[in-house]
């Protein structure tokens, strides 16, 4: 029996690119297949771990029955209200920042900087329709994958449903993904507001902008609205904002904010909100004391709630929790054998590259590790992660403060981007290469870069800790000259003259006369 799906409501504005978009991710005219007697595996959610697993599974070309099932849109968060749309817009919004940094560099900055922020939008718009054929209903169909857009349900540990179909599995994989946390904060529902989920539709910049989250998604956001022409308040709980990276490189980019001109309340709690004509207005408690904001919109970057919402997981004896999500093991198994989870619904780490990192586990551990032999584990990954402020903070490894937890002795060498030439050449001085090793060796723990482009210099070091390579290995590595990423030799370099004791001297100048 075949069985027509209803179309999800589409993303704002629906103009061409939009129902391009929808035409991929979420068609109208889709009609589910008609159940295979038996799946080998059936992955619910197509975000990037639902497709990672359903693709790779699907792919090797052993003939294995695979549905993929998805209620929303394809793709998931990442290529719909996440990672694309986000870096379309901090992308135009650096080009309003360079356009303003200009004069130094011998270039007179226009007096006044129109900002089209509609174009802006339909940019992103644009490049995100572009991107979506990657991840269609249509795409997945052809790699031999049963698509079926609906709700799923598990019926029992061996069945889901999804609408009137019923799709039996021998394995099956959870990843649903997480959505934004709702703060409960009093008349905040009734005033309205954003999440990433909706902030993407805007076609005109709120002239005042309240951002609740001092985080990641709250930094990036705010920074790129303040840019693009809102004036921006940003909210956080905490005394500094980006609490959870490096002190040294948060500080920069709460420095970079304030530059932006952006109005940081600090160490505060939200009391409630309200509608007036003269907006919405936020109370906050700051220092003991009451004081309010007016703003257009409030845009909410608080957090992450994992989507484990009618499920039915308690069916299936999968152990789950509302705010932390599917629980699983070290191999990304739930407490029912049968059934696996990967990406934001259960991992801590809610990146895109995780949960693909984390679906090539899955993949692995449902279908080629008979009797539990060779199976993968999540703790073996190395995993870099990225804030895109402007500048960006690159991590990888284990913060010092991780390090000292863990009872090791460490050293930690940290290279300024104000004795890197081009990043002199750049005017891009503030920032630097902080690399964390253990005391007595070169063994790299983990690192931090801030830089404007942070993010495309992790990798190198990422690659040494994973290939067990230390800094004496990337003191001889070649690099260009003038890079930034020359900040990366300087520190292994750094690295390499501490071990210049008087001892070693002396037989270098031993050598020196047998030469």
């Amino acid at each position: 029996m075949t069985h027509s799906i209803q179309q999800e409501p589409a993303l704002q504005p629906l103009d061409e690119y939009n129902q391009s978009l929808m035409s991929n991710v979420h068609p109208i005219d889709w009609v589910n297949p008609s159940p295979a007697a038996n799946y080998d595996l059936v992955v619910i959610g197509a975000g990037t771990a639902g497709l990672v697993v359903a693709a790779g599974a699907a792919g090797l070309g052993l003939g294995l029955k695979v549905a993929l099932i998805e209620k929303n849109l394809m793709g998931g968060d990442c290529l719909n209200v996440g990672c694309v749309p986000s870096k379309c817009l901090i992308r135009s919004s650096r080009v309003v920042a360079q356009m303003r940094e200009a004069t130094p560099f011998g270039i007179q900055s226009p007096d006044a900087i129109e900002i089209d922020f509609a174009a802006v939008m339909q940019r992103m718009r644009r490049i995100r329709a572009g991107i979506s054929p990657h991840d269609s209903a249509e795409r997945f169909r052809n790699l031999g994958i049963d698509v079926f857009l609906g709700p799923a349900e598990f019926v029992d540990s061996g069945a889901i449903a999804v609408n009137t179909h019923l799709l039996r599995f021998k394995k099956a994989v959870i990843a649903t993904g997480a959505r934004a946390t709702r703060p409960q904060i009093s008349g905040l529902a009734e005033a309205g507001y954003l999440t990433n989920e909706t902030v993407f539709s805007l076609t005109e910049c709120p002239p005042r902008l309240a951002v609740i989250g001092g985080g990641p998604i709250g930094c990036e956001l705010a920074q790129a609205f303040q840019r693009l022409g809102s004036q921006v308040t940003l909210f956080h709980k905490h005394g500094h904002l980006l609490d959870r990276e490096d002190a040294d490189a948060a500080e920069i980019v709460q420095q970079q904010l304030l530059q932006d001109n952006l109005k940081l309340v600090l160490d505060c709690s939200l009391e409630k909100v309200e509608i007036t004509d003269a907006g919405k207005v936020i109370h906050y408690r700051q220092n003991d004391e009451i004081n309010t904001v007016v703003v257009d919109e409030i845009l909410v970057g608080a957090g992450r709630t994992p989507n484990v919402d009618r499920l039915n997981l308690d069916a299936v004896g999968v152990k789950y929790d509302a705010r932390h999500g599917v629980v699983v093991d070290d191999y990304l198994q739930t407490t029912n054998p049968h059934i696996y989870a990967a990406g934001d619904i259960c991992m801590n780490w809610k990146f895109t590259h995780a949960a693909d990192a984390a679906a090539r586990i899955v993949i692995k551990n449902t279908l080629f590790s008979p009797f539990g032999l060779g199976r993968s584990k999540l703790s073996n990954l190395v995993m870099p992660w990225v804030t895109y402020t402007d500048p960006e903070i690159a991590h990888v490894g284990l913060y010092e403060r991780e390090a000292q937890e863990q009872g090791m002795e460490t050293n930690t060498i940290t290279i300024p981007f104000s004795s890197v030439d081009r990043a002199l050449a750049d005017g891009e001085t503030e920032g630097f290469v902080k690399i964390l090793h253990k005391r007595g060796s070169d063994q790299i723990l983990g690192a931090t870069i801030v830089a404007r482009h942070a993010g495309e210099m992790i990798s190198e070091i990422t690659l040494a800790i994973v290939t067990k390579q230390g800094l004496s290995a990337l003191s001889g590595v070649i690099h260009p000259y003038p890079t930034q990423a020359e900040a990366i030799k300087k520190a292994a370099d750094a690295y390499r003259r501490t071990l210049l004791t008087p001892r070693t001297k002396s037989l270098l100048k031993l050598l020196t006369k047998f030469s």
